[in-house]
């Protein structure tokens, strides 16, 4: 891929794909644990729905059309699953825009995004991030049977779950880094739809440093019915993965250049 680079360009080395952290952000995580509320009752959930699909919205299209001139290729594969609950799999390359460029490619379909708990540990935002959607993971296992209860709640409901298999945060990171198969447990077991979004980054206007994002949408995929459950995550793990990569090759815009270290 010939990437066009301006003449000063962050340079990020790098060591691990899987767990190394570039978001610049540095938060101590609450607790996430067995008494934290995954379900907070229907005057929550009415404020959590104008929050998300009424207020945030002009904010959402605003900063993602200004910063990014953002465009979306495929949205229309999403019609047919209107009224169907699907889980959205994303490359994780943006610490703000993230949180959002999923619920403007499904809009008006609510969206639900897993987060760490760190993102739901700034000081007063919390709750705000809670209220447009963010589901945290639990820091131990007496709170995992109430998250994976709020997942499928969320499914089964008809709305869209964004998960970020990566994990951690690349800014403008224009691969696909590997990643595992444990999270495509879920549409395993809910034998829902799965779809691929995948950010490519293109440079924007004459003068270099500006970084647009064209975000494709491919799918819908389905796990093997066929396989026990643990091989049937991994297939379908492979299908997504492999179409973002092939994706990821669209883009033609280097903002930041990561490089391995050496000897590792």
């Amino acid at each position: 891929m010939g990437k066009q680079r301006p003449d000063e360009k962050r340079v990020i080395y790098y060591s691990d794909e899987l767990n190394e952290e570039f978001s610049e952000a540095q938060i101590t995580p609450r607790v996430v644990d067995h008494d934290f509320p995954f379900f907070h009752g229907k005057i929550w959930d009415l404020c959590s729905l104008v929050t998300q699909n009424v207020l945030s919205m002009p904010v959402k299209y605003l900063y993602a059309k200004i910063k990014f001139h953002i465009k979306y290729v495929g949205r229309e594969k999403l019609r047919d699953y209107r009224n169907t609950g699907y889980f959205i799999y994303g490359n994780h390359t943006q610490p703000f825009a993230d949180t959002f460029i999923p619920s403007l490619g499904n809009y008006p379909k609510r969206n639900f995004f897993i987060v760490n708990p760190e993102n739901i540990s700034i000081p007063g935002m919390g709750k705000l991030v809670e209220l447009l959607g963010a589901i945290p993971i639990p820091c131990d296992t007496g709170g995992m049977k109430h998250f994976i209860e709020s997942v499928e709640d969320k499914i089964q409901r008809g709305y869209s779950v964004t998960i970020y298999p990566e994990a951690h945060i690349w800014p403008y990171y224009t691969g696909i880094r590997p990643f595992k198969a444990v999270s495509f447990q879920y549409p395993v077991k809910l034998k829902c739809p799965v779809f691929a979004l995948t950010n490519t980054y293109h440079r924007r206007g004459r003068k270099g440093g500006k970084a647009g994002i064209v975000t494709y949408i491919d799918g819908p995929f389905f796990a093997d019915e066929s396989l026990n459950p643990r091989e049937a995550r991994q297939k379908l793990r492979d299908k997504v993965y492999f179409c973002m990569l092939e994706r990821s090759r669209e883009s033609d815009y280097e903002h930041i250049e990561y490089r391995r270290r050496e000897g590792t």
